[in-house]
């Protein structure tokens, strides 16, 4: 869920939950950024982009599997959005590259292909070094359209609070879930149909998309894609795909950990 005014999610969390529950959950708050389509006095953020040519360090590979490449989606520039992401950013990897395996091939074809890498990949590169790559077919493309980093602070939807989180009356409620659904109405889910980066997926699919290590560390949200007419990302009825890392993973900047995890109605 999505706040634009930070100072507004510890008193929104208390008046909801109670004192203590609304500190816990306020906690749980990350940074994040609604990705828009520039308009008057907000202009594109860095390099950031959807579609377009990936930007890759010379001498990279297109991704592919069994012969077919990925498509690519998404470009984040993470040095444009370091000021805002601070410490929960611990390294700058530079340009980070969005594939996803969505080739125009018969699902026959499809469903005979080796996914031993993930059906999605994310591929830094030096911004000082990165240089323009064209999708070969029969990748889908799309238009290259820059995009402006909105910043704003997110909390987890429902699905992806655990029981541990944040107390309550478990007589009143059958877990940490059903407390939210109850008394977060009308902010829950309110990031349904945007494209955002880092902070909190949306889960309004009433399914968990962060995972939790063996210590208990929630992944990072690394960016959300739903359909777009617009552009001509179209992923089913309502669908969204999100990208996603485990915590120490992306703190030592190992993005071949990185996941993906694809929903429709």
């Amino acid at each position: 869920m999505k706040f634009d005014d930070p100072g507004t999610v510890l008193p929104t969390c208390v008046e909801r939950l109670g004192e203590t529950a609304g500190r816990q959950f306020a906690g749980m708050a990350r940074r994040g950024f609604h990705l828009q389509r520039p308009s008057d006095g907000a202009g594109a953020t860095g390099r950031c982009r959807l579609g377009g040519p990936a930007l890759l360090d010379p001498g990279t590979s297109w991704p592919e599997t069994g012969g077919y490449p990925y498509s690519l989606f998404a470009v984040l520039d993470t040095d444009a959005l370091a000021a805002w992401l601070g410490a929960e950013l611990p390294i700058r990897p530079g340009l980070l590259n969005f594939f996803y395996f969505d080739p125009d091939v018969p699902y026959e074809v499809y469903r005979e292909l080796d996914f031993a890498q993930g059906t999605g990949l994310v591929i830094p590169a030096d911004p000082a070094r990165a240089v323009e790559m064209q999708a070969p077919a029969p990748a889908r493309s799309f238009p290259s359209t820059p995009v402006h980093a909105a910043e704003t602070v997110m909390l987890p939807d429902c699905w992806d609070v655990e029981d541990g989180d944040i107390d309550y009356d478990r007589d009143a409620h059958w877990g940490a879930t059903s407390v939210l659904l109850d008394r977060m109405d009308g902010l829950d889910g309110n990031t349904t149909n945007l494209h955002c980066a880092f902070g909190w997926p949306d889960t309004s699919y009433a399914v968990q998309v962060i995972e939790r290590d063996a210590d208990g560390l929630p992944d990072v949200h690394l960016l959300q894609i739903p359909e777009d007419e617009e552009l001509g990302v179209n992923w089913g009825e309502g669908g969204t795909v999100y990208f996603t890392i485990p915590a120490k993973a992306f703190a030592q900047g190992d993005f071949t950990q990185a996941d993906t995890q694809g929903h429709c109605c």
